[in-house]
């Protein structure tokens, strides 16, 4: 699946002068910041009753996108697990099935695995995907009761698209703009069709992990329906923001 020519852009490296050379305008503009936060208005959120406003490029919880068919987007490259800093992210590939192949799918991912653990959320697999397989959430408050729960596989990161998607709070994000590779929403996200309550979201992971994939999801990547397999295995669930005080208190 080439690159299209018309969406390579060279980059060349800027030249520095002597007073760039020196740093003197880099540490002007990090003493500045330091002065305006200094002297700003100090702002106290209230987590958990009060969600904090992240912008759109906060690097949280990572997500495996779907194509429009909603079969998984991945191919396989290994470009992300290339590019991984802290070596968190593990595929094993295999050829896809005959019908993916009609779409010029040649391969996707058995398994892919990542460990949000070990991950230092630097955001290097989103740019290093060639294909917007891959994006890191404004999900943060990831929680677990065991180390293997927070070893992300396919199906856990699927579901964590499904849960982003469908709530809004991560549109598809596969056109870069002025805050990151992938800042700005390429498709609009309806909104849901009946209003809710204020909530929090919170992200509870659970098992099954990678081990506890069936052979029969791992050899028939569709199922025979076009989409991903596997049960959803990311539980979210919501915490009211009303705060629960003593008796008699507002």
């Amino acid at each position: 699946m080439p690159i299209p020519e018309n969406e390579v852009r060279w980059v060349q490296a800027p030249t520095l002068g002597l007073w760039e050379q020196l740093y003197l305008p880099a540490v002007v503009e990090g003493l500045k910041t330091t002065v305006r936060h200094l002297f700003g208005p100090k702002v106290t959120e209230e987590y958990p009753e009060q969600e904090p406003q992240l912008p759109p490029n906060y690097r949280g919880v990572h997500r495996l996108n779907r194509d429009e068919k909603g079969r998984v987007k991945c191919v396989a490259c290994y470009m992300c697990a290339t590019a991984c800093p802290a070596h968190c992210i593990d595929i094993v590939a295999a050829p896809a099935p005959p019908e993916w192949q009609s779409d010029g799918r040649e391969k996707y991912p058995e398994t892919f695995v990542i460990d949000e653990l070990r991950c230092i959320y630097c955001g290097m697999c989103e740019e290093a995907c060639p294909v917007d397989a891959i994006e890191l959430t404004t999900l943060y408050d990831l929680t677990g009761y065991t180390r293997e729960e927070l070893i992300f596989d396919k199906e856990k990161l699927l579901s964590v698209y499904d849960y982003t998607v469908q709530t809004g709070t991560d549109p598809i994000r596969t056109r870069s703009g002025r805050l990151g590779p992938a800042s700005e929403p390429a498709i609009p996200v309806p909104a849901p069709s009946s209003p809710s309550p204020p909530t929090v979201a919170r992200l509870t992971v659970h098992s099954p992990t990678v081990s506890d994939v069936s052979s029969a999801d791992r050899t028939n990547p569709d199922s025979g329906s076009g989409t991903e397999p596997g049960p959803s295995s990311v539980n979210v669930s919501a915490m009211s923001k009303k705060r629960e005080g003593p008796e008699g208190c507002a």
